[in-house]
């Protein structure tokens, strides 16, 4: 397995309160790994802690080390603003930039001053809003408020913006647990394309979708991994009682 992130010895506390035990993990490059498991096990914080917004959590503290390839992200002369442009955060619900729906995209581009010119500009803008299949809805409303647009266009402007600062790794934390059923297909869809260009990692409490989108699994419970493996092998032949019990929906 090509292994992009690596975890090592990973504790992490909430002031004396232990939340996540010993992780230990690889996650695939250039996949869709899912972190799944029951509501508090722990997953959203795994999730947080892969591109250091964990420490936003005043009371929160991290031993163990989490490398992207070489890069050890928590070693002591580590940027963390570049951490968080390289590893990106779709959250549970959108939050769009009080701002018009092409600034929304060209914000990003401009604070770490990626382009040149108003073309350039431009050219990015609609190319992210292409990705993230919302060019077609919003090309004639570029500079209306992002507030605008419906819930589930919300989230596929934030993945658009998301992806314009060029990271290497998308996290979503349940991104589509606030929308309905056509929107969640639409951000399906799109992170399955996108699955070629970035690491993808996935939390999810919802198995139907474990299911559809997951080429890599990570079982959860009580702030310990029970179980990762291939999705294959995690939904047909598991090896653990915890994870068959979760899979047959007995808690």
């Amino acid at each position: 397995m090509d292994t992009h992130i690596k975890v090592r010895d990973l504790n992490v506390y909430y002031g004396k309160r232990i939340a996540l035990k010993n992780i230990n993990l690889d996650i695939p490059r250039n996949q869709i790994t899912i972190i799944m498991g029951p509501s508090g096990c722990g997953k959203t914080t795994l999730l947080k802690c892969f591109n250091r917004f964990l420490e936003l959590v005043v009371t929160s503290h991290i031993t163990g080390n989490i490398w992207v390839d070489s890069q050890d992200i928590y070693a002591n002369d580590v940027d963390v603003t570049e951490v968080r442009k390289r590893i990106g955060l779709l959250a549970q619900r959108p939050y769009p930039l009080p701002m018009s729906i092409y600034e929304n995209v060209a914000h990003g581009l401009r604070i770490h001053r990626m382009k040149n010119g108003r073309t350039e500009y431009h050219d990015a803008v609609q190319h992210y809003l292409k990705t993230a299949g919302l060019w077609e809805e919003v090309e004639k409303r570029l500079h209306e408020p992002a507030t605008s647009l419906s819930i589930g266009q919300q989230q596929r402007l934030c993945l658009a913006r998301g992806l314009a600062v060029d990271p290497e790794i998308l996290l979503g934390d349940e991104p589509t647990s606030a929308l309905d059923p056509i929107s969640s297909q639409h951000i399906e869809k799109i992170l399955l394309g996108l699955k070629s260009e970035y690491t993808i990692v996935l939390v999810t409490h919802i198995l139907r979708q474990a299911k559809r989108l997951a080429d890599y699994v990570i079982f959860m419970y009580m702030g310990e991994v029970i179980e990762a493996g291939q999705a294959k092998d995690i939904f047909e032949n598991p090896q653990e009682e915890l994870t068959i019990e979760y899979l047959n929906g007995i808690f």
